[in-house]
């Protein structure tokens, strides 16, 4: 057996750092090649390489339903395309090679070349035809998501290092003409002209017909040959004679419809950059119109789910994470928006086609995950867990592999701290398995339902390289050597590289999935090699959740025009700001291993309890010829789980470090008696935002005390508070109330320390009883008189060019319809010819008598004022919640003042005569208006409170996104003029003399005024799927503030008012306003809650 000296088993310094980085960097060059060599030699052209059997895995044509191979495995070289771009990244760093050969760049272009011979080079002609298909012609029924990021991706991403849009040092790609060729020239003898380019374009025209659904959300699956023939409700067989789909869906046999969040909304990058490349725009509009489709459906809170039916739209689970089925949404939302920076976009819908549109896509789900699916470090250690998808309540404590992805998203996103705590927890996963397994839950400390497995998954590894890469904290080189070490020992066959079945006792399964050379090693290498050129270039590409990087060339990006770019409404712009790495801990080399917290990951996986494995048994000894780097620690992992990684220096230990304190959660459960009595049954109700308590007899609440925040910018932490986050076995989320009844409650002591009833001295109801506004009824002639004006002298509408005498705004998609138009006439032709009403049937009905509006009483939240001119409300018993005329509300005289009272003194008379007085809120400060309000006698009949009506202006933040876009404009209007007096031509000269006019709204319009050209669209895209409603949150409001009475209350005449009035705040503008003109009676309704040991209970609400 010959050893040599292992990337961790030299002395580590701040100084020898590059040992581990050269040294591990060729070991993940052999572990790549030793996958990638065996392919080809035991699989091309197959998809993937079996690899303890040495032998092919093809498509299971016996067994369909056999998903997890048969959606992946499309029968046309997968492996061999996943790994180009692999191959391309390794061209960059060469290893020294006699001749100066670079064998990764030369089996790159050989790799491209074996894809052609095999499947043609795109074309119509002879040269599209290879020796297995017709580019992918294949009868072969794949999964849309995979096929799009392993097949379409990897093909478009080694275009981009064929071509030079990616770079690979010391590869020049030129273009040359040689004997009637013009391409770019290879040693091989192959003449590259763009076939990959146009092999994925062969390929994305197969999946397209999975996009034909009402929804936008694409089908999961598609037959590349034959198209979407299963699918019964598919628009393409609609053809009862000819179909050839089952035409019930119950029926045994029909497909299923279901995709995932994941699987519908992560087709942007690789569709994006196929159609700025070629210029047809059909495949970004078919995967924005399914990211938009995903994310309008995100549930209330801002959660996005899991499953999906691409035909209904509804969500098939109610369960959400970050993991399986939702992970890559969240990825593309953000990278997105990096890779369509600076293009431009259709300024009339920015709120779907401007990259900031998916930057705010990210930031709000990230703000739901944080809020809802985050737990904190009062959770022994910050993590992930799977909640509802409406309330946010906690519905399984897993974390799954592909959750492991999030940390690098969050580093590419500025979150770095964020993702630094959090992917502790992964590393010490690893750290006690080996490997990461499927499922973990965080509540056992055990695999969850022996989901045991693991396939070669690269998400651990790639958020290694991104944390790595934003820090440079060797902490992270060390976490990837001990991945490249345990891969290397456990996952090594003669013939390649083995996933797990179990990561416990290391049975292996025989299988090589394609992404473990496309994405596990890539990444591995990348971490290694910080000269890369990926990892230097300053530039706006990205890597897709296959690993395969991609960019929008600058040659093919269009000019962007001088307007101002339209913003998002009610979205305010932010300063992106890299974050910056942690700052050293004084003599240490590594900030994350001397982050006080660090064993609180550790003792999340129980890594104490963990007992010492010595593996000796290894394939490796047999084969280690071939291998010369292969030292000791591949075959014995030397970990006692004191530490972690296991490959951690001791240099790296900080000297006399101490863990901090594990935080912990103050709860406790408070229980009430069974009351006599009682019917249990119905005792809860779900109802809107939370739990209606109709009963107290039995309950258990479960607490818990902790600081809540509001989630605004910035974020502002509140005081200490008691959260019900379960109410007798029922999980709350984070934001569910639990509302309770008045007469629920009115038999418990409220005096009772447990559960003391406090009068909320910040708000209350106020009560309004009004008439309904009045309802119009339509005329019954209104529409006859319309068309008479339009029809004139004609009778009948066979006799009328409608075109010209009636504007209709219809939708010209909506036209091609069949029927559509023709409909609309036979309607109006029915309604001419229908017989009149004669006089006399009409003078002779007697109407009825008008019934008495019902009264409606309104329950408006109203704040209480502080400071100084705070006054105390009147005395009066709180009204019930509906009108009755045994509960009339106590004031009856109302006065709305027309404008804010700021200017001039108020009628006496007024302040005499009506008990309440409704001001609207602006123009001067609270202790203003009350000054101007002039003496009156108290009586029961004169003024006894004052209302402040809020409107929306004032409760949201204060930028003006119609001021932003005037000042944009001025600023262009000014350079242009400063161009012209330069001498210059600006951009509105040169549009004039080129034939164009500005009209006074600053468009441009052509002077003959001819129609823009519409770019070409493929049968597909000509129909655009039903938009859902979109679920977009409102405005950021600011919650209705307590009015300051910053002095106290004086009379006009400057003296000290000797019963100064009461005054509250009420929001909603001219609608509230509108509501208190028709008002017949006013009333107040004091609000309470509750405390426990002197806290409030937040999140209940008494009614």
């Amino acid at each position: 057996m010959r050893l040599s000296l292992p990337c961790g088993e030299s002395p580590i310094s701040i100084y020898s750092s590059w040992r581990i980085l050269n040294l591990c960097s060729q070991e993940t060059r052999d572990i790549f090649y030793h996958g990638f060599d065996n392919y080809m030699k035991h699989a091309f052209p197959e998809d993937e390489l079996r690899p303890l059997s040495c032998a092919p895995l093809t498509r299971d044509r016996q067994n369909p339903a056999h998903i997890e191979v048969n959606d992946v495995l499309g029968n046309y070289s997968l492996t061999l395309i996943d790994s180009l771009s692999t191959l391309a990244i390794l061209a960059s760093s060469p290893p020294p090679v006699q001749g100066g050969r670079n064998k990764p760049l030369e089996d790159f272009q050989d790799g491209i070349k074996e894809l052609v011979e095999h499947y043609g080079d795109g074309s119509e002609g002879p040269e599209g035809q290879g020796k297995r298909a017709r580019g992918f012609d294949l009868d072969s029924k794949v999964q849309v998501f995979e096929t799009v990021i392993r097949g379409v991706g990897g093909l478009l991403s080694a275009h981009q290092f064929a071509v030079g849009d990616l770079p690979i040092r010391g590869y020049e790609a030129t273009t040359q003409s040689r004997k009637g060729q013009e391409g770019i020239f290879w040693r091989n003898g192959l003449v590259y002209d763009g076939q990959l380019l146009r092999l994925a374009t062969d390929l994305a025209n197969r999946l397209m017909p999975a996009f034909y659904t009402p929804t936008g959300l694409p089908y999961p699956r598609v037959n590349l040959r034959h198209g979407i023939p299963f699918y019964a409700n598919s628009p393409y067989n609609t053809d009862a004679e000819h179909g050839q789909c089952l035409k019930d869906r119950n029926q045994k046999g029909a497909e299923i419809t279901e995709t995932c969040a994941a699987g519908a909304g992560s087709l942007m990058l690789e569709f994006s950059t196929l159609s700025r490349l070629t210029g047809d725009s059909q495949y970004e509009t078919a995967a924005k119109n399914a990211f938009w489709a995903v994310w309008h459906r995100r549930s209330n809170i801002g959660l996005v789910g899991a499953g999906i039916d691409s035909e209904t739209g509804e969500w098939v689970s109610p369960y959400t994470g970050i993991g399986a089925g939702i992970d890559s949404f969240f990825e593309y939302s953000l990278k997105t928006h990096i890779l369509l920076s600076g293009l431009p976009y259709d300024r009339r819908h920015p709120d779907v086609d401007s990259p900031d549109a998916f930057l705010k896509a990210w930031q709000d789900a990230h703000d739901g995950i944080k809020r809802h699916v985050y737990r904190g470090a009062t959770h022994q250690h910050p993590h992930y867990i799977q909640v509802d998808l409406y309330t946010g309540a906690m519905r399984a404590f897993w974390v799954d592999s592909l959750s492991a992805f999030y940390q690098g998203l969050l580093t590419l996103a500025g979150e770095l701290n964020e993702a630094i705590e959090t992917h502790l927890l992964y590393t010490a996963l690893w750290t006690r398995y080996s490997a990461m397994p499927e499922r973990w839950s965080t509540s056992s400390g055990n695999i969850e339902s022996g989901l045991r497995w693991w396939g070669g998954r690269p998400e651990f590894i790639e958020s290694t390289w991104y944390l790595y890469r934003a820090t440079m904290d060797p902490w992270y080189l060390h976490v990837g050597e001990m991945a490249l070490r345990d891969i290397k020992r456990r996952c090594f066959t003669k013939c390649g590289w083995a996933g797990l079945q179990d990561v416990r006792t290391g049975d292996k399964t025989d299988r090589m999935e394609s992404f473990f050379l496309g994405e596990t090693a890539k990444y591995l290498y990348l971490l290694f090699d910080p000269t890369h050129p990926l990892n230097t270039w300053d530039a706006p590409f990205v890597f897709t959740t296959e690993g395969h990087p991609l960019i929008i060339p600058k040659r093919v990006r269009q000019e962007k025009s001088g307007l101002p770019e339209a913003p998002l409404q009610h979205w305010p712009p932010e300063v992106g700001v890299c974050a910056l790495p942690p700052e050293p801990v004084p003599f240490s080399i590594s900030a994350t291993a001397a982050r006080p917290d660090i064993f609180h990951a550790a003792s999340l996986a129980r890594l104490h309890l963990m007992p010492t494995i010595e593996t000796l048994d290894s394939p490796l000894v047999e084969f280690n010829a071939d291998h010369p780097s292969i030292s000791m620690s591949d075959v014995r992992s030397p970990s006692n789980y004191t530490y972690y990684p296991w490959t951690l220096p001791p240099e790296l230990v900080p000297q006399n470090g101490m863990s901090s304190v594990m935080a912990s959660r103050s709860t406790f459960d408070l229980s009430f008696p069974n009351l006599p009595n009682t019917v249990q049954m119905g005792a809860l109700q779900r109802v809107h935002e939370g739990i209606l308590v109709n009963s107290m007899s039995g309950l258990r609440l479960g607490m818990v005390r902790e600081k809540d925040s509001y989630q605004g910018k910035p974020e502002i932490m509140l005081d200490e508070q008691f959260r019900i986050y379960a109410i007798s076995n029922v999980a709350l989320g984070r934001d569910e109330k639990v509302y309770m009844q008045r007469s629920t409650i009115n038999d418990f002591n409220p005096l009772d320390p447990f559960f003391t009833r406090t009068r909320d001295p910040a708000s209350l109801d106020l009560m309004v009883d009004a008439p309904p506004l009045p309802v119009t009824p339509p005329s019954s002639t209104s529409l006859e008189e319309l068309l008479d004006e339009a029809l004139g002298e004609k009778t009948n509408l066979s006799q009328l060019d409608i075109s010209d005498t009636i504007e209709i705004d219809v939708n010209a998609e909506d036209l091609e319809e069949p029927g559509y138009f023709s409909s609309l006439l036979s309607s109006l032709q029915s309604l001419l010819s229908a017989p009149a009403t004669s006089e006399a049937s009409t003078s002779t009905s007697t109407p009825k008598p008008s019934k008495e509006p019902e009264i409606q009483r309104h329950a408006l939240h109203a704040t209480l004022p502080t400071g100084p001119g705070a006054a105390p409300l009147p005395d009066v018993s709180d009204p019930e919640l509906q009108y009755s005329d045994t509960n009339p509300l106590i004031w009856h005289s109302m006065y709305v003042h027309l404008d804010t009272l700021c200017d001039g003194k108020l009628a006496p008379e007024i302040a005499r005569s009506h008990q309440i007085i409704v001001i609207p809120r602006g123009g001067c400060s609270f202790s203003q208006k009350l000054h101007n309000i002039p003496a009156y006698p108290p009586k029961g009949d004169s003024l006894q409170l004052v209302i402040i009506v809020s409107f929306p202006e004032h409760e949201v933040p204060d930028w003006d996104w119609e001021t932003l876009v005037e000042d944009l404009e001025d600023d262009y209007v000014a350079e242009e003029e400063d161009i012209k007096a330069k001498g210059g031509m600006g951009k509105k000269a040169k549009e004039q003399t080129s034939g164009k006019q500005t009209n006074p709204q600053g468009k441009n319009v052509e002077a003959d005024d001819e129609p823009e050209p519409k770019k070409p669209h493929s049968k597909m895209t000509n129909r655009k799927p039903q938009s859902p409603p979109k679920n977009d949150p409102p405005p950021t409001a600011i919650p209705l503030v307590q009015p300051l009475l910053d002095e106290s209350q004086y009379t006009p005449s400057g003296l000290p008012r000797p019963n100064p009035i009461p005054l509250i705040m009420v929001s909603g503008g001219e609608e509230t306003i509108a509501l208190f003109k028709r008002a017949t009676a006013i009333g107040v309704r004091r609000r309470y809650y509750f405390l426990s040991q002197g806290v409030k209970i937040a999140n209940l609400i008494v009614l």
